[in-house]
C-alpha cells in the first residue's frame, strides 16, 4: 500500500485498457498470419501504456485522461441510448430531422402528411407518417 501511495492506481481508463487488451490477446490467439503478428505486438503496448498509467506519480494529468475518457464514454453510451429508444418506439412514432437546426422530432405515425413545427427554432416543414 505505501508503494501505490502518491500514484495514479487502478481507473476507469485502465480497466477498459486491460478489458481491450485481453480481447486483442485473445483474438492474436485464435488467429494466425499477419492478423496475430499485428495484434500481438499491439496489445503488448497497451499493456505498457495501462502499466505506466497505473504507477505515474503524475496524478493531475492521468485524473484530466480518466475524465476525457468518461465524458466520452457518456456521450457514446447516451447516443446508443437514444438509438434503443428510437428503435423500441419504432412501431409508435416516425422520426423527422428538423432541416433547419437538425433537431430530431417524433411524430406518432398513421396520420398522414403532417405539418411538423420544430420546437427549438420554429421551423415548420412537411412529412408522411
Amino acid at each position: 500500500m505505501q508503494f501505490m501511495m502518491g500514484r495514479n492506481g487502478n481507473d476507469s481508463l485502465n480497466r477498459f485498457l486491460l478489458l481491450a487488451d485481453v480481447l486483442l490477446l485473445l483474438i492474436a490467439s485464435l488467429t494466425k498470419g499477419a492478423v496475430s503478428r499485428l495484434l500481438t505486438p499491439l496489445a503488448l503496448v497497451l499493456i505498457v501504456l495501462t502499466y505506466y498509467r497505473m504507477f505515474s506519480r503524475d496524478v493531475v494529468r492521468r485524473s484530466a485522461e480518466n475524465a476525457r475518457y468518461l465524458q466520452e464514454k457518456g456521450r457514446v453510451l447516451s447516443s446508443l441510448r437514444i438509438l434503443r429508444d428510437r428503435w423500441q418506439q419504432r412501431k409508435d412514432y416516425k422520426f423527422f430531422t428538423c432541416p433547419a437546426c437538425k433537431t430530431t422530432l417524433r411524430v406518432p405515425k398513421g396520420r398522414g402528411r403532417v405539418k411538423i413545427v420544430c420546437r427549438k427554432c420554429g421551423n415548420s416543414f412537411q412529412g408522411k407518417t
